[in-house]
């Protein structure tokens, strides 16, 4: 006779025991367990153990942030963007959700046989653009050239380097009861405008992705309030659901989504109930979320709001003691539903 366990669950796909599945790079259930099954036994650091968007580093009294990336996205060219300024903006992106001033950049780029120098200098192009825009600049790199077919036409590998400062140092565990949970825009702009020019749907009203840097909102919650923001996180992979349940295991604090605060353009609604897909599960990449505490929430809201990229911040949720570990999403309805870790996958490539 089976037992159950006790408390909510939600049911797993079937795997290949054996093999990497698509499902491993979800950001969500199959990704947390690749690297702690796989990974973190071998390689056992302090720092690489905080699972943060970036490392905090101290050499010598200076601390710094690294954080490194791989971007495979399917196409190269999507609305909004292209690979060179998602590289850019994701890399500049969790060097700042940790607190760091981005300041340099290494870029490797795999180049497959192939692939048109129109399209890889438009790419270049907009990288080199990007990186001036976020104030980094890049100090080193390398190319490797494969065999057609080998790649999707070109990944990039980037590594960012930022500068800390004493006074601003968001964590995840940092997250605590009372706490408001900011959104600094709209959500799932980015993943469904990769889909949709991936798998050429076609939609009344286009949707661009949302692929920016993240550096001047971050610049003005640390001017405007400091060690009042427990915590920051872009919600790339696996979309804001996966996020804050990182945030909300770190700290063992439960989270309350309000549904109707949580902001998505009807567009994007429209493509996501027509294709059965969750806006909290899809990707963002030019989106933060905040953690602030409750008396400094209106503030915060100002100081995003001052900025063309945090025009449409909104409250959408808050901390709270019950339930640690656990997001819960209240519905229009007015019933409660569990906000879990994807299972498997939901959007392949496009980050």
């Amino acid at each position: 006779m089976t037992t159950l366990s006790a408390g909510p669950h939600c049911p797993a796909p079937l795997t290949d025991q054996e093999r990497v599945q698509l499902g491993h790079g979800s950001g969500g259930k199959m990704s947390a367990a690749l690297l702690r099954e796989r990974f973190l036994p071998h390689f056992t650091s302090d720092i690489l153990a905080q699972l943060g968007d970036a490392a905090v580093l101290d050499l010598g009294g200076h601390r710094i942030a690294v954080s490194t990336d791989t971007f495979v996205v399917s196409p190269l060219e999507f609305p909004g963007g292209n690979i060179g300024s998602l590289a850019v903006h994701g890399t500049v992106n969790d060097v700042a959700m940790m607190g760091g001033i981005p300041r340099f950049l290494t870029a490797g780029f795999v180049l497959e046989e192939g692939l048109s120098f129109d399209l890889l200098d438009r790419i270049i192009a907009t990288m080199a653009a990007e990186a001036s825009a976020a104030g980094v600049a890049l100090v080193t790199g390398d190319t490797k050239v494969v065999e057609r077919g080998k790649t999707d036409g070109l990944f990039i590998n980037t590594t960012g380097i930022g500068i800390m400062t004493p006074e601003f140092r968001p964590v995840p565990e940092a997250a605590r009861p009372g706490d408001v949970v900011l959104v600094s825009g709209p959500i799932a702009r980015h993943g469904m405008a990769v889909m949709i020019a991936r798998d050429g749907l076609g939609f009344e009203a286009e949707i661009v992705s949302d692929t920016a840097s993240l550096v001047p909102l971050v610049a003005l919650l640390r001017d405007h309030l400091g060690g009042a923001v427990r915590v920051l996180r872009d919600p790339t992979r696996g979309g804001m659901a996966s996020a804050l349940n990182e945030i909300a295991q770190a700290a063992s604090v439960g989270i309350v989504l309000d549904e109707d605060a949580v902001p998505v353009p009807d567009a994007v609604l429209a493509a996501c109930e027509m294709l059965g897909l969750d806006p909290l599960y899809v990707a963002n990449e030019g989106v933060l979320v905040a953690f602030v505490a409750e008396a400094r929430a209106d503030d915060a809201l100002s100081a995003l709001r001052s900025h063309p990229l945090g025009a449409g911040a909104v409250r959408v949720g808050r901390v709270v003691a019950e339930h640690p570990g656990l997001v819960v999403l209240r519905t229009r309805i007015g019933g409660n539903r569990i906000v879990d870790l994807l299972p498997g996958d939901q959007l392949p490539r496009i980050c």
